[in-house]
């Protein structure tokens, strides 16, 4: 890390000085204090109370990767704090035309209250945030998604009531970067996490061992499996997302036919329980992770989800940028 950044976490500094790149590295307390942060931000907004935490702020969003809630929730977001947002296409950057990591990253910090990148491979976010004076913040890499899946434990605390002890499913592709996230924050909030995915689509090994000792701290029990049966079995939240994610396009066949049998469908939502809730990042491809019956009917909470994109995206503004 540069001199200019103390190497701290977000809640040894709840307000300010650190990067949010991945769950883990936030730790449980950083978390609760994020998701507390985030019901604060919901309220505020409901009733029409200003809170301008970061006005004369100005977050500069490099995308690498095409996004529509990461994108908007934090321009909206830095609006709402009465802050304002850049946003950098790589296309239209020298980044995107061989500009080493090091030299944008210092030179951004100079014009830049913090940053936002969505990228592609997680080294890259971490080598960006080692050169950077200001903090940076995963919108998504191949690995983790952090911002989305801090949305996804606000839903699921706004449905249940409350995040310990509550069991999640995620059947499907257990090596991407959502499953990654999603064990990471079951193990900080202490939720018990169920993973069905089949060989060769398993959760990468170092994540899953970091997760496990956080998840000691805190209750949490992170199980991998082959049977969505075992995933599924009393389920209180079941999550999936997209086969084939950007970049894995030319997969796709192999993927659809892989993952049929971790389909989220009728069948696999009747083992969970009667009131469980559906989660989906989004965009969904009905018909393959998950069937039409499914994400739009009762149980699912997903446009909730995409709602809470906004207040929990605030929430690690407001933490980092502000004063």
């Amino acid at each position: 890390m540069s001199e200019g950044k103390p190497t701290v976490n977000v809640m040894e500094t709840p307000v300010g000085g650190a990067d949010f790149l991945t769950l883990a590295d936030v730790g449980p307390d950083g978390v609760e204090h994020l998701l507390q942060q985030a019901i604060q931000m919901k309220d505020l907004q409901k009733k029409n109370v200003p809170h301008p935490y970061l006005a004369g702020k100005i977050l500069g969003m490099i995308f690498e990767k095409s996004s529509t809630r990461t994108r908007v929730s934090f321009e909206v977001g830095m609006l709402q704090l009465g802050g304002q947002a850049i946003f950098l296409s790589s296309n239209d950057i020298q980044l995107g035309r061989g500009e080493p990591v090091e030299d944008t990253a210092k030179v951004l910090s100079r014009y830049v209250d913090g940053l936002m990148i969505r990228t592609f491979a997680h080294k890259s976010i971490e080598n960006f945030a080692a050169n950077a004076d200001v903090p940076v913040i995963n919108g998504l890499t191949d690995e983790h998604h952090p911002a989305q899946v801090l949305a996804d434990l606000l839903t699921i605390f706004e449905h249940k009531g409350d995040l310990s002890g509550v069991k999640m499913c995620f059947t499907g592709d257990g090596s991407s970067n959502m499953c990654h996230s999603l064990i990471e924050g079951a193990a900080c909030s202490g939720m018990d996490i169920a993973v069905a995915s089949p060989e060769g689509y398993k959760p990468d090994k170092a994540i899953l061992e970091k997760a496990k000792q956080i998840g000691a701290t805190t209750g949490s029990c992170i199980t991998i499996t082959d049977s969505y049966k075992e995933a599924a079995a009393q389920a209180d939240v079941i999550v999936t997302d997209v086969w084939a994610s950007m970049g894995q396009e030319d997969e796709q066949e192999k993927r659809i036919n892989d993952l049929t049998p971790y389909q989220v469908n009728s069948n696999l939502c009747s083992i969970a329980k009667d009131d469980y809730i559906f989660l989906h990042c989004l965009p969904a491809h009905r018909g393959e992770e998950v069937t039409a019956e499914i994400i739009d009917g009762a149980h699912s909470v997903v446009f909730d989800e995409a709602e809470n994109r906004l207040h929990a995206q605030k929430a690690v503004l407001k933490n980092l940028l502000g004063d």
